[in-house]
C-alpha cells in the first residue's frame, strides 16, 4: 500500500458519504438512513440505502455495497489508490506516499492531467494570442463575455500542426504515449506526432465528477467537419458523457427537470439562463444517456431545433427507449429558433414555457403523431399500416394502463375501432423483448432456516452496538453457519472498543471487503426494520447450540466400549439437559 492507513482514515472521516452519493444520483431521507436511486442498475424507486454514520451503502435491488472508497471506484471506474487521491484532494488532505508512488499512479490520472494541461494551453491562447482574434470575435457574436469564457474554460487551438504537442513535451507534462492515449495528438504515416485539433474554438468536456476528459471543437475557417470531438479513449466515452452535466446536475435535482439540447453553445446559453441543460458529445441520444439523467430527475425534455434535423434527433432518441420511470418529453420550439437562440435573445420565459410540463409533449405521443403523419388515413389500407406501425411503438411502453390510453388515442385519431387497436397493441406487446431483471444480490445468502434468521438478527444487534450485546451470552461456537461465525468474530473486537450504544464506523472494517462476510454484514447493516429483542435471540441461539452438543454427546455415549470411562461426558450431558430445561422454563 502506497498510502499510510492513518491518512486513509483521515480522508474517510473528512468525507460525508451522503453528499458523495448525492453528487451522482438522487437521494431522499428515509428514517435513520438516506435512500438513493442506485447508479449501478436501472430502477424506478430508490433501493440503495446510505448510512453516513456507519460509512456504508447497500443496494437491496442489485446487491452492490461498500464504503465511500468503493463507491468512487464503482461510479468513476477507478482503483482504490485513485479513489483515495480523489477524495483526499476534495478534503484538502495531503497524502503521505512513498517516493515511487507517483510513478505507479493509474493511467487515468495521467490522461486527465494531460487533458487539463491542454485546456489551460487552449484557454490561455484564446485570451492572449493574436491568432485567436477570430475565435474571440466568434464568441462575442454569441454573446459570451469574459465571465462565460472563464467559467466554461473555452479555448482556441492554433493552426500549427504541433503547437500543443510541442508545449506539452517542452513542459514535460505528458509523454507522447499519454498524449496519444488522451486523444490530443495523432500519428502520421511516418510516425510523427501532430495536434488533433487545429484552428478551432475548444469546448472542454468534463465527466460527471468534473474531471477533464476531452474536447468538442468548432471549426472557424477552412475545410473539415464543423464539429470535431475527441476520439474514444479510456476516459472519454461518448455514450457515457453529457456535456454540461457536471455543472447542471445540482440544478436538475432542484428544478426536477433535465433539458437536452443539441450543441455546446446551446448548453452554455441555456445554462446561463438558469435552465439545467446538457448535450451529447457528437453522438445520438441513447439509453446510456438516460441512465445518467435518471439519477438526478424524473423529467427529461428534448429541446432540439424545430426543423427536420431536430425532429429526427428526437425520434432517434425514442428508438433507444420508452422508459416507464421517466417522463420523457419534447419541447415545441418556434420555427427557425433553437434553445440557444431563445436564451441569447432574452426570451427566457418562452424557453421555460417550452420545456414546462404544460407545453412539452410526451415523447411517445410525439412519435405516434409523427408516425401517423406519414400515412393517408382516409385510405383503409393506409389506416391498417398506420395502426400496425403505431401499435409496435405503443407496445414498447412497460405500463399496461399507458398502453391502453394510447390505444384510445390511436382509435380516435384513425377512426379504427378501439378493440381492433388494442388487439394490435396486444399482439405487438407479446412479441416485444422482455425486460432484463436486475442481477441477484452478490455475496448475500438469505437464511434458509429459523436458526439462520436468528443468527443474522443477532449480527444486526452487533452492527448497531445494541446494549444487549454488551451483556454477552454468546460465543463464536453458537453460530452454526460458518459465515455467520466469521462475521461474529470480525465484529467482536470492533464492538469491544466502543461504549454501549455508540454507533460503530463500519466503513474501515467491512467497506473494502468484497468477500462473503463483507457482503453479508453490509446487507445486514443497512436493513431498515426494527431490531429483535437481544435476550430472546440469545436464548434461542443458545438452545440450538445446546441441542447440537446434546445430540453429539448422546451419539458418542451410544457407542461406548465396555469398561471405557465416559463419566465426564455423562456429567456434561446431564448438565446440558438441566440447562436446556431451565431455558425452556424461562420462555
Amino acid at each position: 500500500m502506497a498510502f499510510q492507513r492513518e491518512d486513509i482514515e483521515r480522508v474517510r472521516a473528512a468525507t460525508n458519504l451522503v453528499e458523495l452519493v448525492a453528487e451522482v444520483t438522487k437521494v431522499k431521507k428515509s428514517g435513520r438512513n438516506v435512500m438513493a436511486v442506485c447508479p449501478f442498475h436501472q430502477e424506478k424507486t430508490p433501493s440503495m440505502s446510505v448510512d453516513a454514520a456507519r460509512g456504508l451503502y447497500h443496494c437491496f435491488g442489485c446487491g452492490e455495497s461498500g464504503d465511500l472508497f468503493r463507491f468512487v471506484e464503482q461510479t468513476q471506474g477507478l482503483n482504490f489508490s485513485e479513489a483515495l487521491e480523489l477524495l483526499a484532494r476534495r478534503a484538502g488532505i495531503q497524502l503521505r506516499i512513498d517516493p515511487g508512488a507517483r510513478k505507479r499512479r493509474g493511467e487515468r490520472e495521467s490522461l486527465i492531467e494531460a487533458v487539463g494541461a491542454a485546456i489551460e494551453f487552449y484557454h490561455d491562447r484564446l485570451r492572449k494570442a493574436d491568432d485567436a482574434a477570430g475565435a474571440r470575435s466568434y464568441l462575442r457574436g454569441r454573446g459570451y463575455d469574459t465571465d462565460v469564457v472563464e467559467r466554461f474554460q473555452i479555448g482556441y487551438s492554433p493552426t500549427g500542426f504541433t503547437s500543443l504537442y510541442d508545449h506539452l513535451r517542452n513542459d514535460r507534462t505528458a509523454s507522447d504515449k499519454v498524449m496519444e492515449k488522451a486523444g490530443l495528438v495523432s500519428r502520421n504515416q511516418r510516425g510523427r506526432m501532430y495536434d488533433r485539433f487545429r484552428g478551432r474554438v475548444m469546448f472542454p468536456i468534463f465527466d460527471l465528477r468534473g474531471d477533464p476528459v476531452g474536447f468538442g471543437a468548432r471549426l472557424l475557417d477552412g475545410d473539415g467537419p464543423k464539429y470535431l470531438n475527441s476520439p474514444e479513449t479510456s476516459i472519454y466515452r461518448k455514450s457515457n458523457l453529457l456535456y454540461g452535466l457536471n455543472w447542471a446536475k445540482s440544478e436538475m435535482v432542484r428544478q426536477g427537470v433535465a433539458v437536452v439540447v443539441e450543441g455546446y453553445t446551446d448548453v452554455i446559453a441555456v445554462h446561463q439562463a438558469g435552465v439545467p441543460a446538457v448535450a451529447t458529445c457528437g453522438t445520438a441520444f441513447g439509453e446510456s444517456h438516460l441512465d445518467l439523467l435518471r439519477r438526478f430527475t424524473e423529467r427529461v425534455v428534448l429541446a432540439f431545433d424545430a426543423d427536420e434535423a431536430g425532429t429526427g434527433a428526437a425520434l432517434r432518441g425514442f428508438e433507444h427507449s420508452v422508459p416507464g420511470d421517466l417522463d420523457l418529453r419534447v419541447a415545441p420550439l418556434p420555427a427557425g429558433r433553437d434553445p440557444g437562440d431563445l436564451a441569447e435573445s432574452g426570451d427566457i420565459d418562452l424557453l421555460r414555457l417550452a420545456v414546462s410540463p404544460e407545453s412539452s409533449v410526451p415523447l411517445l405521443l410525439f412519435r405516434l403523431e409523427r408516425e401517423l403523419d406519414q400515412h393517408r388515413l382516409e385510405e383503409p389500407e393506409a389506416r391498417g399500416r398506420a395502426i400496425r406501425a403505431a401499435a409496435a411503438i405503443v407496445a414498447r411502453h412497460p405500463d399496461a394502463v399507458t398502453r391502453h390510453e394510447y390505444a384510445v388515442f390511436l382509435s380516435r385519431k384513425t377512426g379504427v375501432d378501439l378493440a381492433v387497436v388494442e388487439q394490435a397493441v396486444g399482439k405487438a406487446t407479446r412479441t416485444a423483448a422482455p425486460d432484463v431483471e436486475p442481477a441477484a444480490a452478490p455475496g448475500y445468502r438469505p437464511p434458509q432456516s429459523g436458526r439462520g434468521r436468528a443468527e443474522q438478527e443477532y449480527l444486526r444487534l452487533m452492527l448497531a452496538n445494541h446494549p444487549s450485546v454488551a451483556e454477552g451470552g454468546l460465543d463464536a461456537l453458537a453460530f452454526a453457519d460458518s459465515t455467520h461465525r466469521a462475521a461474529y468474530e470480525l465484529l467482536v473486537p470492533v464492538i469491544a472498543r466502543l461504549e454501549p450504544g455508540a454507533v460503530p464506523e463500519l466503513g474501515s472494517v467491512i467497506g473494502e471487503d468484497s468477500g462473503e462476510v463483507g457482503s453479508l454484514l453490509r446487507h445486514l447493516a443497512m436493513v431498515d426494520r426494527p431490531l429483535a429483542g437481544g435476550s430472546d435471540l440469545v436464548r434461542r441461539i443458545t438452545l440450538w447450540q445446546l441441542e447440537d452438543r446434546i445430540k453429539q454427546l448422546q451419539t458418542d455415549l451410544a457407542s461406548v466400549v465396555p469398561g471405557e470411562d465416559r463419566s465426564h461426558e455423562t456429567a456434561e450431558l446431564l448438565g446440558l439437559l438441566e440447562r436446556k430445561q431451565q431455558l425452556l422454563k424461562d420462555d
